[in-house]
């Protein structure tokens, strides 16, 4: 925990959370109010070294009402019910603290002032509020100096991002459903750490940084009043996926991985497009990255790379560290222009010539507009780079 108080009693926290992009997909709400899945989920947590929201959480009895956030420097509102959820969950349980300690500050009780930004496209399909919302809960837990667990802060952060309670664990996490009316039971699980599969890899093409035109929030709910294929999926297709992805991650088995995760995008956007009026969150140069992985597969006479889309068109590609050049290789051939191949993990990848037809390529060479290459990574890290200065003033 990092909080830090200079003399003007301007109190702050600083937190970096990460991205998770799932493997089983979170889609439809038993309860839109506590923001409780009708069916599990499963998701890698990918390294903040590439992507990560910062967040500085700031109180002092110096501050004015509202609660304010910013949000790569403009101005966001927090008077939502998901927002107004987390916060007054965490007030609650800091407030708790007080009463039994009457010598701690009242820091329940000052107005909140949080800066955040990402180092990623916001609200591109690329898990922007599941990173935002687990980095504010735990930057606000952390300047409240609060004790639960990161899976008993998953219970808030669910409130404000379903996904968001994933991003508050490292490796590879589940998000359990649960059966109890008011939530308790549905929070995010560790299934392994990072430690146990180190060597897994993600690709991802940002076909779009473009704001979705269906959201998250709107999508998944038109999806559970008229999908025919929606129950199916959740009572009997994504029990079945979770338990047989568990085994594939306990196991380190990457062809089961790769054929559950291919199979559960397919499952997800196929109820997307059952949805009335359908959903369409791929599009052509989706397509053809789902036909590229299918040739590299192909090529290498077994299962090299898996794809995911979550609800946009970016698509992500897992594979393992030893395939790096036969996977990400052949996406650099083609995709070698594109922003992204310039770190560390990028400029050592070998391109691999010849395996992607002519078709794919083109469709690749004009839809992707950069790439970023991450691994599996660790949960949220408290951080002494504050986005608000000693005198409470914002600084991003």
């Amino acid at each position: 925990m990092v909080t830090d108080m200079n003399e003007k009693n301007i109190y702050r926290a600083s937190t970096t959370a990460p991205v998770n992009i799932a493997v089983i997909k979170y889609w439809g709400k038993r309860d839109p109010r506590l923001n409780l899945p009708t069916n599990s989920s499963l998701s890698v947590t990918l390294s903040q070294s590439d992507l990560r929201t910062h967040t500085t959480a700031s109180c002092s009895p110096c501050y004015t009402l509202p609660d304010t956030l910013r949000l790569n420097a403009k101005p966001q509102p927090l008077s939502d019910a998901r927002s107004q959820a987390c916060l007054t969950s965490l007030r609650a349980l800091r407030s708790a603290l007080e009463s039994h300690n009457p010598s701690l500050p009242p820091l329940s009780t000052y107005p909140l002032r949080l800066s955040s930004s990402n180092n990623f496209p916001t609200a591109a399909g690329l898990a922007s509020s599941a990173a935002g919302f687990a980095a504010l809960v735990r930057s606000i837990a952390d300047l409240y100096q609060l004790p639960q667990s990161p899976t008993e802060l998953s219970l808030i952060a669910r409130q404000g991002s379903g996904s968001a309670c994933r991003s508050l664990l490292g490796g590879y996490v589940a998000w359990d459903h649960g059966v109890l009316p008011d939530g308790t039971d549905s929070k995010a699980r560790l299934v392994a750490p990072r430690s146990h599969w180190p060597n897994m890899r993600a690709l991802i093409l940002v076909v779009s940084a473009e704001k979705k035109d269906v959201s998250s929030t709107a999508g998944m709910q038109t999806t559970v009043k008229t999908s025919a294929m929606f129950q199916t999926r959740a009572t009997q297709v994504v029990p079945k996926a979770m338990r047989d992805m568990e085994t594939a991650i306990e196991e380190k088995d990457f062809a089961s991985f790769a054929r559950i995760t291919m199979r559960e995008s397919n499952s997800f956007h196929a109820i997307c497009l059952d949805t009335d009026p359908p959903i369409f969150y791929l599009n052509d140069v989706s397509r053809a990255a789902i036909k590229g992985v299918e040739a590299l597969n192909e090529k290498a006479g077994r299962v090299v790379a898996a794809y995911t889309f979550d609800a946009g068109p970016n698509c992500v590609v897992y594979y393992l560290q030893e395939d790096r050049d036969v996977v990400a290789g052949a996406f650099k051939t083609v995709l070698g222009e594109k922003d992204g191949w310039a770190g560390e993990q990028g400029k050592v990848v070998k391109g691999t010539e010849g395996v992607l037809e002519e078709k794919i390529v083109k469709t690749l060479e004009d839809g992707v507009s950069r790439v970023i290459m991450t691994s599996v990574g660790e949960g949220p890290v408290s951080v002494e780079d504050y986005l608000i200065d000693e005198k409470g003033e914002i600084v991003i």
